[in-house]
């Protein structure tokens, strides 16, 4: 079996304040993007005495790590603690970049379950299935529904809202930066403020940019002023709202045309353009 896994941008990430358990809670919009990696899983049919309970390949972007980290091993070794599975085969073909705030990673982990309760016939219902994908992750529980969210909590309360972004330009600009998600939150200071999002669909795209803040914007750009640069770069050609997603480094653009994008350097940055 085969699935797109997808990935997300936030429009506004506000932080309010650190929990006991060590996470924070948050409020922002997730927003699914069609830009997408591809995850297969079969089942291993080989015959050999010593075939391997998983078999892990990958493709497309570099994966660095150990494979067993991955958090498509985990999930299938998540569903196997509850679950006797036949031995699988897992191909994943990688096209969105790794540590760019676009939740790719926690995509694959939520559509690695999905897969497995298909391909098993497992009847793992649809409220038993988000609380195995909140394990994995405070963003993956976001990509079973895939559909605009308000996002609570430390991300495990998801509440579908209206808004559509049909038409809409979006640019993607990752200058091939790696931000380290423990080094973006120790340069955050909670303001314990709530922001209103559930008017975000009453709102003209062009008020968002002084309301919906994601509060990792200024720490980074501070840390690595590129990133305010590309900013500043795509505001001029023209978008509406302009903002970086999750904790960095990936700007993007929402805007009423395409936007110019001839002046970016194609082999420092991965570049990703669509209409929604």
């Amino acid at each position: 079996m085969l699935i797109f896994s997808p990935c997300k941008i936030n429009i506004g990430l506000n932080i309010i304040g650190k929990r006991t358990d060590g996470f924070h809670d948050l409020q922002s919009v997730f927003y699914p993007v069609p830009l997408h990696d591809i995850l297969e899983i079969v089942v291993n049919k080989s015959k050999s005495k010593n075939v391997k309970p998983i078999e892990f390949t990958t493709s497309g972007l570099e994966i660095n790590g150990n494979s067993t980290d991955n958090i498509v091993i985990k999930a299938v070794e998540l569903i196997k603690a509850d679950f006797k599975l036949k031995p699988i085969k897992i191909h994943l073909h990688k096209v969105i970049p790794m540590g760019a705030g676009l939740g790719g990673g926690s995509a694959n982990g939520a559509k690695t379950l999905q897969l497995l309760n298909e391909l098993f016939e497992l009847n793992i219902s649809s409220n038993k299935l988000l609380k195995y994908v909140a394990k994995l992750g405070s963003d993956c529980p976001f990509f079973m529904y895939n559909s605009p969210c308000l996002v609570e909590g430390r991300g495990e309360k998801i509440t579908p809202i209206e808004l559509d972004l049909s038409g809409k330009y979006l640019t993607l600009i990752y200058p091939q930066l790696h931000i380290n998600t423990g080094v973006a939150f120790s340069k955050i200071i909670p303001t314990n403020k709530n922001i209103n999002f559930k008017n975000i669909n009453k709102m003209e795209i062009s008020e968002w940019q002084n309301i919906f803040i994601n509060d990792f914007e200024k720490p980074m750009c501070d840390l690595f002023p590129a990133l305010n640069e590309l900013i500043t770069t795509l505001k001029n050609t023209g978008a509406e709202f302009v903002s970086m997603t999750g904790s960095g480094s990936t700007i993007y653009a929402i805007s009423s045309n395409e936007s110019d994008i001839s002046h970016f350097n194609k082999s420092e940055n991965f570049i990703f353009q669509t209409q929604l």
